[in-house]
């Protein structure tokens, strides 16, 4: 027996060639599943994932064209070989024009057989393996949009490469729109599960009960409207990694299930007898303050220290000044065909950089999308800024002194100018300034 060399679905209604076909593969080191009718292979296929489907192409009721059509509309790329007759070769051929990666007629050597389907995992894998390397290396290059050479970010790059290759539990934090799924995606693309699934799932998103069945699954029957079993995500992330994002906003009662999938590695599904057993690496992130909602028992303690074992601080946009030529230049380009935008001027760029951008890189990307439609010079003058960017004004009055004047003047110039770029927030506006929001407040008062 060798090494497992892939899984392989073989489909045919008779019983003797598939179990041939089964113990011939087998002892080519192959895991093979058999099904005898269209129905038992599409549940073969969805339950399994088999690397190469080897299917007869006449059968009773729904054929090997039907067997062929279904799995690329699940995987286009899955390759499916086709057994038919010695006289049917004019129909093999409309296979292959229809998809299939390769035909063998009857009677055929097994040898011949395990030739071509080997022939078609290998491209599979190599396939699988170019697309993960460069993902890798646009990751790497500049974690996506999250490029910049601000020494936060190669703080981040270097974290992230030192994580990526543990298996610990993980806990990212940033504001919203920082780049928190980016880096988790770079953690798992640059670890060694990269060759498996990245599930993700927003805790947000979804109520107790119905975030309770799609992280652990739920058997036929658990509740009102399960009418079909559901895996779960856990079991979907077996030997890859689940990434919860805003972890922070998963209910309580959910939170003891986590625990136990982290400390056991085994999940059980709403309505099962018994537990299954998972791996899986958990990324976990939050905009929200996890130490405090600790100390207000609104998150629980254990889970915490569990999730936190790695911590990640993704920068806001904010302080990273220097990378905003980089990111503007990899937005303009992403949107190079929605019109004739190409940079921004001096000034716009001022006003961009002056700004405290709440909603970080996602707000910034948004922003030169809708400046692609809605201008039409080559350059964006700040006049274009300020009228689409609603918040965004020219820079502060002490950043354009043309005299020199007592310091108390240019705070409370500066000061001002920041809490009308925040709204009138103080506490954000605080948070911008890097002084506690009672400052603010005395400010007022001596005034």
């Amino acid at each position: 027996m060798q090494d497992n060399q892939g899984r392989i679905l073989v489909v045919d209604d008779h019983v003797e060639m598939t179990r041939l076909l089964a113990d011939r593969l087998a002892d080519a080191g192959y895991t093979v599943d058999v099904a005898s009718s269209y129905g038992e292979a599409m549940a073969q296929l969805k339950a399994n994932k088999p690397d190469a489907v080897l299917t007869d192409l006449r059968m009773e009721g729904q054929d090997g064209f039907d067997v062929l059509e279904a799995v690329h509309v699940v995987d286009p790329e899955l390759p499916v070989l086709i057994m038919t007759a010695f006289g049917a070769i004019e129909t093999a051929i409309a296979a292959i024009k229809r998809g299939a990666y390769h035909y063998v007629t009857k009677p055929f050597q097994l040898d011949e057989v395990l030739v071509y389907l080997t022939r078609a995992v290998a491209e599979r894998s190599l396939r699988a393996e170019n697309r993960t390397l460069r993902r890798i290396a646009d990751l790497r290059v500049g974690l996506g949009a999250m490029i910049g050479r601000s020494s936060s970010m190669a703080a981040l790059y270097d974290l992230v490469e030192r994580v990526a290759k543990s298996d610990f539990p993980t806990l990212i934090r940033g504001e919203s729109g920082a780049g928190k799924e980016l880096v988790a995606r770079t953690l798992h693309y640059l670890g060694p599960r990269r060759d498996r699934a990245f599930v993700a799932v927003n805790c947000t998103a979804l109520p107790a009960a119905l975030l309770e069945s799609e992280l652990f699954g739920h058997v036929r029957g658990a509740f009102t409207g399960a009418s079909v079993p559901r895996r779960g995500l856990f079991v979907e992330a077996d030997g890859g990694t689940l990434f919860l994002d805003e972890i922070g906003d998963m209910p309580k009662e959910l939170q003891a299930k986590l625990l136990r999938v982290l400390e056991d590695g085994e999940v059980r599904a709403v309505g099962a007898d018994g537990p299954r057993r998972v791996d899986v690496r958990i990324l976990a992130a939050t905009h929200q303050d996890l130490d405090a909602h600790v100390q207000s028992g609104a998150f629980r303690a254990d889970l915490f220290y569990r999730l936190n074992v790695v911590p990640i601080q993704v920068p806001p946009l904010r302080e990273r000044l220097d990378d905003f030529p980089d990111l503007i230049a990899l937005f303009f380009k992403r949107v190079a065909g929605e019109g004739r935008v190409r940079s921004l001027s001096p000034r716009a760029m001022e006003a961009i950089t002056s700004y405290h951008w709440p909603g970080n890189v996602r707000e910034l990307e948004n922003l030169i999308k809708r400046l692609a439609v809605v201008t039409s010079s080559d350059v964006i003058e700040l006049e274009d800024l300020v009228k689409h960017a609603p918040g965004i004004t020219e820079a502060p009055p002490p950043l354009r002194r043309t005299k020199l004047v007592p310091l108390r003047q240019v705070e409370d110039e500066y000061i001002a100018w920041v809490l009308d770029q925040c709204a009138g927030n103080k506490t954000k506006a605080a948070e911008v300034l890097g002084i506690d929001v009672s400052t603010l407040y005395r400010r007022d008062r001596s005034k």
